[in-house]
């Protein structure tokens, strides 16, 4: 006998019954079986059991005490489904009048069925679902932050159940700025230079009060700029005066597209600060005179340097020159942290009006990842890369060398806002610098074509 669709088909178990018993069995006067959905929309009368691809939660489940003949059956059968399918752990229906079902008499003999199936399951922590957080960096920082995004996200998933996924994006550091500021849609940055995160904070992308979220005023790490010479130091290139030597070519980034570049111009500009603004003038000058090609960033300006073998010397980050020199291995190049030098601060920065359009998640887990970048384990990733940590217990572990004279731009240039306006913005005095340039080189493509 073919069972109705109200029935349930428990093959194994029924061919042991007769047609009469089991109809009398599963007679919908006497019980029957629920299946709710998050819907909300009336259910007819008759029971049935339907699990639809839509369903997505399961409310109650109940059946009649009469299928309680079936015993072990039933609950071998329909608790994988009711597991499956019930996010609740079994109510009982609106309107049921105690579980007796749709089709049933109202009375309370329902409930204890649903107890079997649902009551004795122990009920397990859902996963949650991953959340995704897009992290756009300055060219360099890669290696560091590959590594402690994918520990993080191990940890922050053992502790809180919520998976993390970031996706990375690396280039320099004013590129990486004005992509946020037209579209890109960062979720943190990590950049080169506190002034390129002030620029995405002047579009009201970034709330003003950023520096103030985490420690050390969201500077993560430190670096200093070095000198990079040609083995064997053939020129006996010593420190920063050597550079405007007419028989050096020096290789620099862009400082329009890229954080190391403008970095090296102020430790430029700072080494004749002490002799007055004439002075600092007159050196970048001779400096920038000696520069015969500026790559996009501080990778690519390595690249140029190492690879293509143009210049003779390259002004890089101290963590850029330690990796490159990791890579070359026994082709690695001398290189000296001169005296003198600025204070390099990378910052990091939660951009709020993008996370801000995501689940409450996504910002829980940005918010615990910018405080575990300051934390010692994600510290000595920093100083492993490179960097020059800022936790101080790892400082005073830290075996780069020593520099003296170190300055900051808040403290010597008078802040980046000042600094932004008198050296970079247009018609500043990095534009002088290089159409002074630009000018010297064509007089003396002029003269030689005369000759």
């Amino acid at each position: 006998m073919r069972l109705s669709a109200g029935q349930l088909q428990t093959k194994p178990y029924c061919q042991q019954l007769s047609a009469a018993s089991r109809a009398r069995r599963l007679s919908p006067s006497v019980g029957s079986l629920t299946v709710l959905a998050r819907s909300g929309k009336k259910r007819p009368k008759q029971p049935y059991f339907r699990l639809k691809r839509h369903t997505s939660l399961i409310q109650t489940v109940t059946l009649g005490s009469r299928l309680l003949g079936l015993g072990f059956l039933a609950k071998a059968c329909l608790t994988p489904l009711v597991e499956k399918y019930s996010g609740s752990g079994g109510g009982r229906p609106p309107g049921s009048g105690g579980g007796g079902g749709s089709g049933g008499n109202g009375r309370n003999h329902g409930s204890s069925a649903s107890n079997v199936l649902v009551g004795d399951r122990k009920d397990e922590k859902k996963k949650l679902a991953p959340v995704t957080i897009t992290l756009v960096s300055f060219a360099v920082s890669r290696k560091a932050y590959t590594k402690l995004t994918a520990q993080f996200a191990k940890e922050y998933e053992e502790k809180t159940g919520q998976a993390v996924k970031f996706r990375l994006s690396f280039g320099g550091s004013g590129t990486q700025a004005r992509a946020v500021v037209d579209g890109l849609p960062g979720d943190m940055v990590a950049l080169a230079l506190p002034l390129d995160v002030h620029k995405i904070c002047d579009t009201g992308l970034i709330d003003k009060e950023w520096q103030e979220r985490a420690p050390n005023k969201s500077v993560v790490c430190e670096s200093h700029v070095a000198i990079v010479t040609r083995k064997g130091n053939p020129k006996n290139i010593k420190g920063w005066d050597d550079l405007t030597r007419p028989d050096v070519a020096v290789i620099t980034a862009n400082p329009k597209t890229a954080g190391v570049a403008r970095w090296n111009f102020l430790a430029l500009w700072g080494h004749k600060q002490s002799q007055g603004d004439e002075a600092s003038l007159d050196y970048c000058k001779k400096v920038f005179e000696n520069v015969p090609i500026q790559p996009r960033d501080a990778r690519e300006a390595s690249d140029v340097f190492y690879k293509q073998h143009q210049g003779d010397v390259s002004l890089n980050y101290e963590n850029e020159v330690i990796l490159t020199n990791e890579m070359y291995g026994v082709d690695a190049l001398p290189y000296v942290v001169p005296d003198n030098n600025v204070l390099i601060e990378f910052p990091v920065a939660i951009v709020d009006k993008n996370i801000n359009r995501k689940k409450p998640e996504t910002r829980a887990a940005a918010e615990a990842f910018l405080q575990y970048l300051f934390a010692p384990t994600a510290q000595q990733e920093f100083m492993d890369c490179g960097f020059r940590p800022v936790d101080k217990a790892l400082r005073r572990k830290c075996k780069l060398p020593r520099v003296r004279n170190v300055w900051t731009v808040d403290g010597k240039l008078g802040g980046w806002a000042a600094t932004q306006k008198r050296f970079f913005d247009e018609k500043g005095v990095l534009d002088k610098i290089q159409r002074h340039v630009g000018e010297k080189r064509l007089a003396e493509r002029k003269a030689a074509k005369k000759r």
